[in-house]
C-alpha cells in the first residue's frame, strides 16, 4: 500500500479554487484522501469515481472493495507491480436519477517495460443506503 502526504496534489487531478479565484491542485486530504483516510462518504458518483481512482494509484484494496456493488464485486484485486498512474480525465458526469448516475472517464497508466495505455469507460454507480457504489462499466 501507497501513501500520499495529507498537502501533496491528489492523484485524481482535481482543482480547487481559492477564495482569490485562483486555481491551483488540490490537496489530497481536502480531496481524496476525506474518503479514503477519514471515512467520509462520497457525495456523487463523480466523487467517487475520483476517489476509486486515487484508490488504484495508491493501491488502497479495500477500499475499492468496500466502494464496489456486491452484485459485480471480486473477492479481491492483484495490483501490478511497478504500474505508474499518469492521470485521470472525467469526461462526463451524468445522473439518472437520485440514485444511479454513469461517469465517462479516461485513465491512463504505463506498466514497466511496456507503452502507455488508456482505459476509457463509461461506469455506472448507484447509491444505497446513503452511499455511492461503483456498478460495472463499458470501454469505449
Amino acid at each position: 500500500m501507497k501513501s500520499c502526504a495529507p498537502d501533496a496534489p491528489c492523484p485524481c487531478g482535481a482543482v480547487a479554487e481559492s477564495t482569490k479565484g485562483k486555481r491551483s491542485a488540490a490537496a489530497y486530504l481536502q480531496c481524496c484522501g476525506r474518503f479514503l483516510e477519514g471515512g467520509a462518504v462520497a457525495p456523487d458518483a463523480v466523487h467517487l469515481m475520483r476517489s476509486r481512482y486515487t484508490a488504484f494509484v495508491l493501491e488502497r484494496e479495500a477500499y475499492l472493495l468496500v466502494s464496489w456493488h456486491a452484485s459485480h464485486r471480486p473477492a479481491s484485486i492483484a495490483f501490478e507491480p511497478g504500474v505508474k498512474w499518469l492521470g485521470l480525465d472525467v469526461r462526463a458526469h451524468t445522473p439518472i436519477d437520485a440514485d444511479r448516475a454513469q461517469v465517462e472517464f479516461v485513465a491512463r497508466s504505463k506498466s514497466p517495460g511496456m507503452a502507455a495505455v488508456r482505459l476509457h469507460e463509461r461506469s455506472r454507480f448507484v447509491r444505497e443506503q446513503g452511499q455511492w457504489l461503483y456498478v460495472d462499466g463499458d470501454m469505449l
